[in-house]
């Protein structure tokens, strides 16, 4: 059985697709090129390609990396491969919007545990992302201050020693992320428990996400940040 919600002190978060509709910023993103060219595009084969070529060897730090990614795909949907449109993706991470239900949600939680931000994103990209989410979080790491990105191990290895010094531990924290690639299956190798919020469930495949080697089975899972933080509101303890 999966210990339940009350038994942690943090949770910890993926921002970028499990807070943050990133697929829904880049589509737009890409449609709005598209229209000013004459042209439409498939969303979901432009998600396809984004996938390929940002998980290249010659990747760069995401959101930077998104006008390298845009030269390398332009040409392959029929987009001018210009400077200026790889700058334009880029520079709309500032107004990618968080899912409807990411706010509300964090702001509930919020209430009883320590929410941790934990993002692959730089920086300057999570001080946007921060502004639309309502400021909810208690520490937040990104690929700035870890030097490295999920899934690599160190990456957590860093929250714990945060955590640590704050005098809990690993056993505090429930991570919650829709990247199995990314979060569910590390989180489960590092023996934390994770909570899978599968963004995509009305959707075939990966989208804009890596596609795992192996499908990690979560400890807990919601197909919405809804319907997490009302599972959570429901099953804490009741105060009297």
């Amino acid at each position: 059985m999966a210990r339940d919600f009350q038994d942690f002190k943090y949770l910890t978060f993926d921002v970028v697709g499990t807070l943050i509709d990133f697929e829904g910023g880049i589509k737009t993103c890409l449609a709005e090129i598209a229209a000013e060219a004459g042209i439409s595009i498939d969303g979901e084969k432009a998600l396809k390609l984004y996938r390929q070529a940002r998980y290249s060897e010659d990747a760069d730090l995401f959101p930077d990396d998104l006008e390298r990614v845009y030269m390398a795909i332009a040409p392959k949907l029929g987009l001018p491969a210009e400077e200026r449109y790889a700058q334009q993706l880029r520079d709309s991470v500032a107004s990618w919007k968080a899912f409807d239900d990411s706010a509300a949600a964090l702001a509930e939680l919020a209430k009883t545990h320590r929410l941790v931000a934990m993002t692959n994103a730089r920086r300057w990209a999570l001080d946007h992302f921060e502004k639309k989410l309502g400021s909810p979080f208690f520490a937040t790491f990104t690929a700035d201050d870890t030097g490295t990105e999920k899934p690599d191990p160190a990456f957590f290895e860093q929250v714990f020693e945060f955590i640590a010094g704050e005098g809990a531990s690993k056993d505090d924290i429930l991570h919650v992320a829709q990247s199995q690639y990314h979060d569910i299956g590390i989180s489960r190798n590092l023996g934390l428990t994770n909570c899978w919020i599968e963004r995509r469930h009305a959707q075939d495949g990966y989208g804009g996400t890596i596609e795992p080697e192996a499908f990690t089975q979560p400890d807990h899972h919601f197909t919405s940040m809804a319907a997490f933080a009302s599972a959570v509101k429901e099953r804490l303890p009741k105060k009297h």
